[in-house]
């Protein structure tokens, strides 16, 4: 059995296609995969704390140390650390944001980013990642489009992002499904959701 972590990143409700996508994986994987399960945040809609002094002081000493301001602090992000290492795969959708992310994941992504939980610093000052053997699911929404050997490649902060961050932890099974091109007119955007649909159903049925 598989436990699933789904998260939206997404503000908009019915209207946001990276949603709509995430949510036709979910049905998807349920179909196929009956007894698996399924654990959902929604940061879009219900954003987490930011980062503040009280939870760098807290992420920093042994927990036996903490004031009672610093323990509240670091609470949410215990909580989150908890949730994203008790599932096995990853379902994350996220719209670009100005060639990146939305502020919204960035502030999960501090959150769960965490020496000692999900990273370690080596004697050698080296960075190891301590999250295994878990595979993401990126599912993106962008207005334009990004491929390799164009000009345009380099605006494209949001997937190599990503990948980055997710291998400091130790993940480096990260597949991602890009519906782009999204603001191209109607022809070109009902060929790109297509394509993503089209992914997404291949990513359920390989598992």
């Amino acid at each position: 059995m598989t436990h699933i972590l789904h998260l939206d990143a997404s503000p908009r409700g019915d209207r946001s296609i990276s949603r709509t996508l995430s949510k036709e994986f979910i049905t998807s994987w349920k179909a196929a995969h009956p007894s698996d399960t399924v654990a959902y945040r929604d940061v879009g809609h219900h954003p987490v704390p930011l980062i503040d002094e009280p939870w760098i002081a807290a992420a920093y000493s042994a927990p036996d140390q903490h004031t009672p301001e610093q323990a509240a602090a670091i609470r949410p992000s215990n909580e989150l650390v908890d949730e994203f290492l008790a599932a096995d795969r990853y379902v994350f959708a996220v719209p670009m944001y100005n060639f990146s992310i939305p502020a919204s994941f960035k502030a999960y992504l501090d959150q769960i980013v965490r020496a000692g939980r999900t990273f370690s610093v080596e004697a050698d000052g080296s960075y190891k990642g301590l999250v295994r053997d878990k595979k993401v699911l990126i599912i993106t929404a962008r207005g334009g489009s990004y491929p390799k050997d164009t000009p345009y490649f380099a605006y494209d902060m949001q997937e190599s992002y990503l990948r980055l961050i997710f291998g400091f932890m130790g993940i480096t099974d990260v597949e991602v499904i890009h519906a782009d091109n999204l603001m191209g007119g109607d022809d070109v955007r009902q060929q790109s959701l297509a394509a993503a649909k089209t992914a997404i159903h291949r990513a359920v049925a390989v598992g």
